[in-house]
C-alpha cells in the first residue's frame, strides 16, 4: 500500500446521500472505511484504483461511501468559535472583509464588562483591528453595528455555510455527491 494508504480518504455521505457533514468535510480513514464495508455498514458508491489485498482476497479501496442507516443531525450546533466563524462565513461582521481563521477574533456587541453574555444572541466575527477600535464600547457609541444581527443558526444553515468553503483538496469522486442538491445558476 502506498503511502501506508493515507491518501485515501473516503468521502462518507448520510443514508440521504448527503455528506455527514461539509465542515469539516466527513472523511474516513481507508481502514475505517474498509471495516464498515466488511461488517456491512455501508455501501460503497465509488473507489479509488488502488486495491489493498489480502491472502485470500482483494479489494479497491472505497472513495466514497453511504451509511445505510441514517443518521440525524443536532437541531442545535455547538455554540464554538468557529462555527460563529462559520455562521459569520469568515467575515468580519464590522468592516465586511474576510480573513483566515488564525486572523479573526468574536466580539461581544454588548461587551462583557457591560452585562453581555457569551451567546450566538451577542456574538459576532470580527478582525483584530475593528475589534480592538470597537473596545468595550456599545455599537451606538462607536457607530459600528454588525452587518446581520446575530442568532443562532440551525444546523442545516450550518452546513449550508461550510459547503461554500472546500477543503484545499478534493478528490475527483467527491465531487458529484458534494454539491448535487446545490442551486442552480439559471
Amino acid at each position: 500500500m502506498p503511502d501506508g494508504g493515507q491518501h485515501f480518504p473516503a468521502l462518507v455521505l448520510n443514508a440521504d446521500f448527503r455528506p455527514l457533514s461539509y465542515f469539516p468535510l466527513s472523511v474516513w480513514s481507508w481502514q475505517d472505511t474498509v471495516k464498515a464495508v466488511f461488517l456491512d455498514r455501508v455501501s460503497v458508491l465509488s473507489e479509488y484504483d488502488t486495491e489493498v489485498r489480502s491472502p485470500s482476497m482483494r479489494m479497491r479501496l472505497p472513495s466514497v461511501i453511504a451509511l445505510k442507516d441514517y443518521i440525524p443531525s443536532a437541531r442545535r450546533p455547538a455554540f464554538t468559535r468557529f462555527n460563529v466563524f462559520l455562521r459569520d462565513g469568515f467575515s468580519c461582521q464590522y468592516c465586511g472583509d474576510r480573513y483566515p481563521t488564525p486572523e479573526l477574533t468574536f466580539d461581544h456587541v454588548i461587551p462583557r464588562s457591560r452585562g453581555g453574555r457569551t451567546t450566538w444572541e451577542n456574538v459576532v466575527t470580527a478582525c483584530g483591528c475593528c475589534n480592538l477600535r470597537k473596545g468595550s464600547r456599545l455599537p451606538r457609541e462607536c457607530a459600528m453595528h454588525p452587518r446581520a444581527t446575530p442568532r443562532q443558526p440551525t444546523s442545516w444553515e450550518l452546513q449550508d455555510s461550510g459547503r461554500a468553503f472546500p477543503p484545499n483538496y478534493l478528490q475527483r469522486s467527491w465531487r458529484d455527491y458534494l454539491y448535487w442538491d446545490s442551486e442552480l445558476d439559471s
